[in-house]
């Protein structure tokens, strides 16, 4: 797994500068390739879980059994969202630059939007579930404590998101530190799946 993040993660730097200096990328191609990578993502969690002989659960959490435990993983999620909104507005990168570095990115059209919006469900689900329900897990038992899974799965969290330069990527870190902590306090990674999906289709339509 750290192995294809790494590689996907340098390929995406490296072709980020061109379509930066590009009028008007294919962003359509872009989106469709990410959605593709995610989920490729998520089935390989899936083997290696399956070939342990354990279940989906182990790096999802329990199945919502009550409509009660839906809604109140929903509202976990939106408290969540508006602290992580508070706390980039405070600590996260601002000006040219920092818009800039994604600009090319943010979707254009009806077309890209709708898109945009399964590209963000998709990662809200595929990308929670390989950093803070496995690597988050597996660094864990690894170093024996809580503490240093939570930090390395979010800086490579970060790392996977370079292409996105520095600033970004940090950001994007400090957001996987936080998602870290949520889904270790709900022992879930539900309500961080629907703040995650949430964030990530309010950034495509809002500066924040």
């Amino acid at each position: 797994m750290l192995a294809v993040i790494a590689i996907v993660a340098v390929r995406g730097s490296l072709h980020a500068d061109q379509m930066r200096s590009v009028a008007n990328p294919d962003r359509i191609t872009i989106y469709t390739r990410t959605i593709l990578f995610e989920w490729l993502s998520f089935g390989l969690v899936l083997v290696g879980v399956w070939l342990r002989r354990s279940s989906l659960s182990s790096v999802v959490g329990d199945r919502w059994s009550s409509a009660r435990q839906f809604l109140r993983d929903v509202g976990i999620a939106l408290a969540f969202l508006i602290v992580t909104i508070a706390v980039l507005s405070i600590f996260g990168p601002h000006g040219h630059d920092a818009d800039s570095s994604v600009q090319f990115l943010l979707p254009h059209g009806g077309r890209e939007a709708a898109l945009w919006v399964l590209l963000s469900i998709t990662a809200g689900i595929c990308e929670e579930v390989v950093y803070r329900g496995y690597l988050q897990k597996q660094f864990t038992a690894l170093t024996r404590s809580s503490a240093a899974g939570i930090i390395f799965s979010a800086l490579i969290f970060g790392a996977a998101h370079s292409y996105q330069g520095f600033a970004k990527a940090s950001q994007i870190a400090l957001l996987g530190a936080m998602g870290g902590l949520l889904a270790y306090w709900c022992r879930t990674v539900r309500p961080g799946m629907i703040a995650h999906a949430l964030q990530d289709v309010l950034g495509g339509f809002f500066k924040h």
